[in-house]
């Protein structure tokens, strides 16, 4: 891989780039959490070379939406579950739009 395609990989939502340590820095919280959310199967953090978890960008975001519910009060159990349905919601809402879009005329304009 050369240089090129490392900085190509920065603006991938899904490439593993941050450390444990690091992704629970910057989400304020602590890796002992990050284990429970993994454990619960709300992310799987994939694994290096020397088996250490690595984060994604749209890991964290899902990890900061899970330690919300729990800041609120919300059990992590139930965190997780909650971010999980979440998350399908807005993946059917995406593909309703796209069957929507793909249905409607192509220029409702130049009929008539």
């Amino acid at each position: 891989m050369t240089a090129d395609d490392s900085f190509g990989r920065l603006d991938d939502d899904d490439y593993p780039a941050y450390t444990m340590g690091r992704a629970a820095e910057m989400l304020g919280t602590t890796q002992g959490f990050l284990r429970a959310i993994g454990d619960a199967r709300l992310i799987t953090p994939l694994r290096s070379a020397g088996g250490h978890r690595r984060y994604s960008r749209y890991q964290l975001r899902i990890a900061a939406r899970a330690r919300e519910l729990v800041d609120q009060g919300t059990p992590i159990e139930a965190a997780c579950r909650i971010v999980i349905l979440e998350d399908q919601l807005e993946e059917a809402q995406r593909i309703n739009a796209e069957y929507r879009h793909a249905a409607e005329p192509e220029d409702a304009t130049t009929t008539g």
